[in-house]
């Protein structure tokens, strides 16, 4: 089985590149990553900014995979006003849900079929930070405030399940965010903790600190910035296997995104 992990930064070209046709570079990579199961993040859901698609569900039809979940973390869109996400809002959209309200977040695509879909609600951090964006070819500083976050896992009819995540930009308390993940996944019922995968952009930069204790990661690779990688912060984690394991595919930065993907293979046997 293999499995990757993208941030996907919206579909993005990257650098920037107003010529670019955004939708040819994401079907291009996506046929090349040739996925089973794909666990995406920054991903938009109707938003006019990337053109008014479901991008999870256009990367399903790419792969022609009949399963995808869509979780939002915010409504409306990072660059405009937004909301957190309230009780009257669908919290996981997929493959047979109706049109929901606009938002960006997660979501996972899958070619194997999924027997049950199940969300985590993590709170955004009270506080955000100082980050730098490129304007008009200079990096500027802004203060960006913390969203709600949340955890998207599938349970696999070949028994594994998958959580995808995209964890607070604010330091520890992302970490607090990973730890109660961790907790969850051994509450979802699947009994051998060899098929049990954690995937996504933590947003932590020390492996150390991402596995802890019980868990280990299984492919070192840096991923961003996608065009000169310095750091990981995209992981897969697992409480039995090890990276000896896996396989670990490396690709090169494809045009898009600041993240590079991540990926390996599995023997699901």
């Amino acid at each position: 089985m293999r499995l990757t992990s993208w941030n996907l930064l919206h579909g993005l070209a990257m650098p920037p590149d107003s010529e670019a046709d955004n939708n040819a570079l994401l079907a291009a990579e996506i046929e090349h990553l040739q996925s089973d199961v794909i666990g995406l993040q920054e991903v938009d859901y109707f938003l006019a900014r990337s053109g008014t698609h479901n991008q999870v569900g256009n990367v399903a039809a790419i792969m022609n995979a009949p399963h995808w979940a869509f979780a939002p973390s915010l409504m409306g869109s990072p660059d405009e006003d937004w909301r957190n996400p309230d009780q009257s809002d669908d919290k996981v959209v997929t493959d047979k849900s109706e049109v929901s309200l606009p938002g960006y977040g997660i979501g996972i695509v899958s070619k194997i079929p999924v027997v049950s879909w199940h969300r985590l609600e993590l709170k955004g951090s009270p506080i955000g930070v100082l980050m730098a964006f490129p304007v008009d070819g200079k990096m500027k500083r802004f203060y960006v405030r913390d969203h709600s976050r949340s955890a998207l896992g599938a349970i696999l009819e070949n028994g594994w399940l998958v959580i995808n995540t995209h964890l607070s930009f604010v330091p520890f308390f992302n970490l607090a965010q990973l730890i109660k993940i961790k907790r969850w996944a051994n509450t979802l019922g699947i009994t051998d903790k060899s098929k049990i995968i954690i995937m996504g952009d933590l947003n932590i930069p020390f492996a150390i600190f991402v596995r802890g204790i019980k868990w280990r990661s299984l492919a070192a690779q840096r991923t961003f910035p996608s065009w000169y990688p310095k750091v990981q912060i995209d992981f897969f984690l697992s409480q039995e296997l090890k990276p000896a394991d896996v396989r670990h595919i490396q690709y090169p930065h494809s045009g898009m995104s600041d993240h590079l993907p991540l990926q390996i293979e599995v023997d699901v046997n």
